[in-house]
């Protein structure tokens, strides 16, 4: 399964899942298009993978509304989640917060649950950004260890 499957990071995924021959089932409800208007559009990614892609299913469901998520969980047998839907903007998290906190925190909720409660085995992948780290995250100094370990 992959989330926001109409938004960029989530089109690739799902456009590399079913290069390999997996089943993919794609969760997208064009919300960019209500948080930036007609250039967040993402129809006409969702059009592309519709005719592109052998293995593609669409859910045009919002991760906010729990029964959705786990109606679509009852569904299917997932062994993999990658979880790319989100509110990415930073302003529009100042311009409204508690829309933002529902995708954001409560959408991955309810994946997380969904997951937990129908497939405990499958990996979940989240996506983020580096808009976690500010508007200037290269600017931060960085300490390279030689392995990812080292900071266990």
């Amino acid at each position: 399964m992959v989330t926001g499957s109409s938004g960029l990071i989530g089109s690739e995924a799902v456009r590399y899942f079913d290069q390999q021959g997996a089943e993919v089932v794609g969760i997208d409800n064009n919300m960019r298009q209500k948080f930036f208007g007609l250039g967040g559009d993402t129809r006409w990614n969702l059009h592309y993978l519709k005719e592109f892609t052998k293995n593609f299913t669409h859910k045009d469901i919002d991760i906010r509304n729990q029964q959705d998520v786990f109606d679509v969980f009852s569904n299917h047998q997932f062994d993999l989640i990658v979880h790319c839907a989100a509110q990415p903007s930073h302003d529009k998290a100042r311009e409204i917060p508690l829309l933002d906190f529902e995708v954001n925190a409560l959408g991955t909720m309810h994946l997380l649950e969904a997951t937990r409660q129908f497939c405990p085995e499958a990996v979940f992948v989240h996506m983020s950004t580096n808009k976690v780290y500010g508007d200037a995250p290269n600017e931060y100094p960085l300490i390279e260890l030689s392995t990812r370990y080292d900071f266990a």
